[in-house]
Order: C-alpha cells, then sequence, then structure tokens
C-alpha cells in the first residue's frame, strides 16, 4: 500500500495513493494508523488501517494538488548513515567506514513536502543529499545478525539530508550541521511494499537538472545491516525514520533554488530552497 498524510478543511488525514495514467492520485481517506503500547506505555507497534475500510472518493485527487505533511506526526528519533555509497565518501575525500557510520537530526528539522528549506545565515554553504528513508513499524532491540530487518520496518519514504558543509567540516561531528529546522524533508508517500533490496534508483535534480543518478545496490551496508547495527546501541520506536545514506553528486544550494529527490516507487519529494 502507498499513503500519505495530507491537510483538508477539517484538519489533517491519512489517504491511500494509487498511479494511475503514471501520475500519482489519492484515491481513499483512511482512518489513522493504529500505535499499539505494552503494559507498560512503550510503543510496540504501528497498525495500518485496511485498504478499502476508508471512505473512497468520489474522483481521485491529484497527489501534486494536495498539501501534503509529513508521514507521521510524531517521531521519537531521526538517525541517518554516513559515507554509505564509496563514491560519495570518495567525493569529500573520507575513508570508507567499516561499519555503519551513525550520526542523528532532532525531529524539530523535519519538514514537509513543498516546504522551505532555511539556509542558516551561519552557513556559507548548504548542500542536498537524496537518500532513501526508512519508517520502522515495529518496536526494533538487539536484531540478531544476519537476522532479516522486514518485519520491523513499516515502509520506504524519500529523505533530504539536507546538510550545512561548512559546518559539518569545521565541527568535526555533524549535529550542528545536520540538524537545523528544515533540514530533513521528508515525503511525499509512504510504500509499504517497495524493494530497495533488489535496487532501486535515486536521483536528485536541482532546478530541474540531474545532480545525482545512483542506486541501493551500490550501498556499502544493506538496510537489515543499518537495522542490526543501530538496534545494537538503541531501541527503534514505530515511527522512527532512518536515512539510509546518499550517492555521489551532493553539492550546494542557494536561495531561489528548488530541489526535487525521486525515487522509484516513491514519487518526487520537491522543495524550495530560501534564506534565512
Amino acid at each position: 500500500m502507498k499513503f500519505c498524510r495530507f491537510i483538508t478543511a477539517n484538519g489533517s488525514r491519512f489517504g491511500r495513493v494509487e498511479t494511475r495514467d503514471g501520475h500519482d492520485v489519492i484515491v481513499e481517506e483512511l482512518g489513522a494508523p493504529q500505535m499499539q503500547v505494552t503494559g507498560a506505555g512503550v510503543p510496540e507497534q504501528i497498525v495500518l488501517p485496511e485498504p478499502g475500510a476508508g471512505k473512497v472518493l468520489d474522483e481521485p485527487f491529484p497527489l501534486e494538488r494536495a498539501r501534503l505533511l509529513t508521514p507521521f506526526p510524531v517521531v521519537s528519533k531521526i538517525l541517518c548513515v554516513g559515507r554509505n555509497y564509496a563514491a560519495h565518501a570518495r567525493e569529500l575525500n573520507h575513508e570508507i567506514p567499516a561499519e555503519p557510520l551513525i550520526f542523528s537530526k532532532p525531529p524539530s528539522a523535519l519538514l514537509a513536502p513543498g516546504g522551505e528549506i532555511v539556509r542558516p545565515a551561519i552557513s556559507q554553504r548548504v548542500d542536498y543529499e537524496g537518500e532513501v528513508g526508512v519508517i520502522i513499524g515495529r518496536r526494533c532491540h538487539l536484531l540478531a545478525e544476519g537476522e532479516s530487518a522486514k518485519p520491523y520496518i513499516l515502509g520506504f519514504t524519500i529523505i533530504n539530508d539536507v546538510t550545512a558543509r561548512d559546518l559539518q567540516n569545521k565541527d568535526g561531528q555533524w549535529t550542528r550541521a545536520k540538524g537545523f529546522d528544515t533540514f530533513c524533508p521528508v515525503g511525499p508517500i509512504v510504500n509499504t511494499e517497495l524493494d530497495p533490496w533488489s535496487g532501486i534508483q535515486v536521483q536528485t535534480r536541482v532546478n530541474g537538472e540531474l545532480k545525482q543518478d545512483g542506486n541501493t545496490r551500490d550501498m556499502l551496508f544493506t538496510i537489515d545491516r543499518i537495522v542490526q547495527h543501530i538496534s545494537q546501541f538503541c531501541t527503534l520506536l514505530p515511527g522512527d525514520l532512518i536515512a539510509t545514506g546518499t550517492p555521489e553528486g551532493v553539492g550546494p544550494v542557494q536561495a531561489g533554488d528548488v530541489l526535487e529527490v525521486s525515487i522509484e516507487g516513491l514519487g518526487t519529494l520537491r522543495n524550495p530552497v530560501v534564506n534565512a
């Protein structure tokens, strides 16, 4: 199933998305996903509504005309993988990591499709980084080596890991450079049936010009390995986001630019850039 979250006159709603004649359209208004919790109140699992159980729209509504929101209203954490494509590590003159290199973004960095990416005044270089995003659907702790991560994944989306590159190099650690408000655009949809393991294209365009063109087959660390590695030091909770790394071709953006990250099966995440 593919779904999105969008604004209506009556507040936020979830919608089931289908591709018809090459265009994504909202065909059904779904009930909100339910969060199952343990007896101690710990989030355990997200349960999605069944397709067909909601309100089918009389006329499919084009996704590109909807006022889209981030896929889930609450995210406890955003964890990201650095240098997960060898060519990207080389283009920044960085060493290839021996194990997944993990950093985080605060949830306050989240930005909906169409929202403005704000270049902070203290940074002279802000880069785009298009990535496949993993949404955790079930609490995951101490995943065994070699165990599949699929039972713990709700679905996949697009993330733009916006980065203040000069501050990243200056600080020597990445929290500030990756964590500015608006530095984590995500969406436009969630696809629960996507198969990045088999290889899907990840492309980024700036003002329509292709800048990144990679494939998840080239990841140094698979999604299973990434989830397993993270789960050894922190519990992944339902709704958590993981950005799986970016292909080569990153570069700076300026106010007035429009960034478009396109991934097979996930559509296009589009955001304009402005100065603070």
